[in-house]
């Protein structure tokens, strides 16, 4: 049967040379406490655990003794000798635990006619043998027994002493229908279970205990889930949780999960329930589950109308039912075993009145034979002493920050936390023109036109009328900035002024009253009309901003706030400034938080310092950032910045620093340059930046610029160069764009072209056809793909 070989394979050696869990239900995702039928006495089982370490610590410190000790020979014996003789009474009880396990697994083959020559039989032989040589040490090869097992099992087999000491205990699952029930009676060979072809038999978890050829088998039989779908899933995880605590004590060692082969097509829609079976027992409970397709005798009509073949259609049905497994644990690399039942009373028999599938196989002797090696497997494991669990699902590896990442981040400009300070360049500009005539005041006056005079006027003079407007409109512009950074300097001048008060205001002046911010757009709501009893927000005249977060994505009976986002910028004392940013989010499962904390110190002289805690909720971990920069005015139109940062996520720090300069050539040209670095253990990522920027006549008041920009960054000796183009200006009037692209060596990148208007409504008109658009292309997809699954 397909997935035989690929599973006891991949059991046996996998288990004994890299995993470190057991293979039966004793394992960690059932209960803490492993429980073993075989139970020993808990001073054995320790003896067991710190059997192959005290191994080899004493062989070394034995030799250490004789090689390099001043020590004699009776002292160095007299001392050794009571540590070797704990470790080879040790060996020599677990030898004896696996020569009785593979006993006990002949003597089971013997009874239920099981030839040693199969394949199954062949590979968990291998495992006890490679058991019992891992437990013997190279040294001890000799004393393992391979032959000698299958004597004595015969003998003690013939004979009926000492009694077989093993039973079954499985755990049964899959939905209502399937043929639970009738399987645990077809494998007893009488009614034990309730069934009903017309409604779930089983309303209650249930242990139906019986002995086939002398061995006890336990099957917990459980009620059915319902089809995936909305409705039943409350009731699907009810079932499952009540199964969890029952076999919490008691933990099975088998898993069987059924479906019906007949019903299995490309369109399975029970994937649902498979994940939360994932979900609620976790993803260990596929790694010791068998997969029982009931009604094997079933072979449909193929797409000509004549049926298909026997082992084309269980091949496809086991391998989609592999393959949805596999997507519930998120690993491709578990491969459950499959077994066919057919409890149709009408099916076909073999000359010893058994039931036989359509490919000659006798499904009951293999049904309890994958059950019996799986059982022992888990023995043995038990025995090998392996630590902790088999993980399934994505290679578990601690999310790490990029370092490219980081350092792309790190070289980024960031501004000072300086309320009222300006960049330096702004203000030399402004400088330079305050000698100048204001041409503001020497304007003559304007009429204002309304709409209607306005609309009488010709093409030409309504372009000259506009044009007029935003000149005299610049002019103003620029008038409210000069008076800005003049004030600006008298406050440094003078230090007599807060942040926040303005040099002609009134100290006796009473703060503004509180204003009431609009409400958010929240969702529908099932609450009632009244919307007194909402949460508002508040602008006071103190420095500190909060408001709640809105969740666009939120129920209908929910107002959509999880959230709370928080400002503050303040000024503690002369010429130092901080500033705070966060923002919460909480709901039942998630927790996350994003703030920035930074302070400043301005140093009249023209330096600024600054140093600030970033910190970022990354999964379940949290990212730590500290960083402290240096900004040194050194000449009139070059200013040099330093800046150092420390990362820390888990175990790992992240050091990276950087040195930034900025010239200025001009009233409009701007050349900014970095580099820096990012250092994590012995891995370091190297990168830097030059970008020249054009900015527009009318700077500081129109922000028109076009900006180009060459980067590199090497990380593993490989480096990557890009360039960037970035523009934002007024096409015409009543309209903003703004043109961002970038592209490098690895020939990726993006186009990103924004454009806003008031006047131009064409321009939604366009928006509105591409939405309309995309949706049509993923519907015709989606259809495409459903017509692909339904041919198969």
């Amino acid at each position: 049967m397909k997935g035989i070989r690929d599973w006891v394979f991949g059991q046996l050696l996998s288990k004994s040379l890299a995993s470190t869990g057991p293979l039966s239900g004793s394992g960690s995702f059932f209960s803490e406490e492993p429980v073993n039928e075989e139970s020993d006495d808990p001073a054995h089982m320790a003896q067991l655990e710190s059997s192959s370490p005290t191994s080899d610590t004493s062989c070394s410190s034995n030799c250490n003794q004789e090689t390099g000790s001043p020590q004699s020979l009776e002292q160095v014996a007299a001392d050794s000798y009571q540590p070797n003789h704990e470790v080879e009474v040790k060996k020599a009880d677990s030898l004896t635990k696996i020569e009785d396990l593979r006993i006990n697994f002949f003597r089971l083959l013997l009874r239920f006619g099981q030839s040693h020559d199969n394949l199954l039989v062949a590979k968990v032989l291998h495992r006890l043998h490679l058991a019992a040589a891992i437990r013997a040490g190279e040294s001890n090869l000799k004393r393992v027994k391979v032959d000698g097992a299958r004597t004595v099992a015969a003998e003690q087999e013939a004979s009926g002493t000492p009694e077989l000491n093993f039973s079954l205990r499985i755990l049964v699952l899959g939905k209502t229908g399937v043929g639970k029930s009738a399987t645990i009676n077809s494998v007893f060979d009488q009614p034990k279970a309730l069934t009903d072809a017309f409604r779930p038999a089983t309303e209650h978890i249930k242990e139906v205990v019986g002995s086939i050829n002398g061995v006890k088998v336990t099957f917990i039989d459980t009620p059915g889930f319902l089809p995936s779908s909305t409705s039943n899933l409350r009731r699907n995880r009810k079932i499952m949780l009540s199964v969890r605590r029952f076999i919490r004590k008691s933990p099975p060692d088998i898993v069987l999960f059924f479906e019906r082969l007949d019903l299995i097509n490309m369109g399975y829609c029970d994937f649902p329930l498979l994940k939360l079976m994932t979900e609620v027992f976790g993803n260990a409970i596929w790694f010791n589950t068998i997969l029982v397709m009931t009604h094997g005798s079933s072979t449909p009509e193929g797409p000509t109308g004549y049926p298909i073949s026997y082992e084309s259609h269980v091949s496809q049905c086991t391998g989609l039912m592999q393959h949805y497994i596999n997507q519930a644990v998120s690993d491709s690399k578990l491969e459950n075993p499959v077994v066919l039942v057919e409890n149709n009373p009408h099916c076909k028999k073999n000359l010893m009145g058994e039931s036989v599938l359509p490919n000659g196989q006798v499904w009951k002797s293999h049904f309890l034979l994958f059950c019996i090696c799986t059982k022992v497997l888990g023995d043995a494991n038990t025995l090998l002493e392996f630590e902790g669990g088999i993980e399934l699902g994505p290679l578990i590896t601690p999310r790490v920050p990029s370092l490219p990442h980081l350092l792309s981040s790190f070289l980024k400009h960031r501004s000072a936390p300086c309320p009222g300070e300006s960049e330096p360049d702004v203000d030399e500009i402004l400088l330079s023109d305050a000698d100048e005539e204001d041409d503001y005041d020497q304007l003559p006056p304007i009429r204002i036109m309304t709409k209607s005079q306005f609309e009488k006027l010709t093409k030409s003079q309504k372009k000259d009328y506009l044009d007029e407007l935003d000149y005299r409109e610049t002019l103003y512009l620029k008038k409210q900035l000069k008076e800005e950074s003049r004030r600006r300097r008298e406050r440094k001048l003078s230090g007599e002024e807060n942040f926040g008060e303005d040099s002609n205001s009134d100290p006796q002046q009473a703060s503004p009253e509180a204003v009431l911010l609009p409400d958010m757009a929240v969702p529908p709501s099932f609450d009632s009309d009244c919307t007194i009893h909402r949460y508002r927000c508040l602008v006071t005249s103190d420095q500190w901003l909060v408001r709640p977060v809105l969740d666009p994505h939120g129920w209908d009976h929910d107002v959509g706030f999880d959230g709370v986002n928080m400002e503050t910028a303040i000024e503690i004392r002369k010429n130092v400034y901080a500033s705070i940013t966060g923002q919460m989010s909480k709901d039942k499962q998630d927790f996350s938080i994003q703030s920035e904390c930074a302070a400043a110190y301005a140093d009249p002289r023209g330096r600024t310092y600054s140093v600030g805690l970033d910190v970022q909720s990354s999964g379940k971990g949290t990212i730590y950032t500290v960083h402290s920069n240096t900004k040194l005015k050194n000449l009139k139109q070059n200013v040099t910045e330093c800046g150092v940062s420390l990362t820390s996520f888990g175990n790992k720090y992240y050091v990276g620093t950087k040195l930034e300069d900025t010239m200025l050539v001009g009233k409009q040209l701007k050349f900014v340059v970095n580099a820096g670095q990012m250092r994590c253990s012995e891995q370091v990522a190297y990168g830097g930046s030059l970008e020249a920027t054009l900015r527009g006549g009318d700077y500081p008041v129109r922000d028109d610029r076009i900006s180009l920009s060459m980067s590199a960054l090497s990380f593993k000796k490989e480096m990557v160069l890009g360039g960037g183009f970035q523009s934002e200006f007024r096409p015409v009037r009543g309209m903003r764009m703004a043109v961002n692209a970038n592209l490098n060596s690895q020939n990726m990148g993006q186009v990103n072209i924004k454009i806003s208007s008031s006047e131009h409504i064409e321009i939604a008109l366009v928006s509105v056809f591409s939405i309309f658009k995309a949706i049509l292309d993923k519907k015709m997809t989606e259809n495409k793909s459903r017509e692909l699954l339904e041919m198969g």
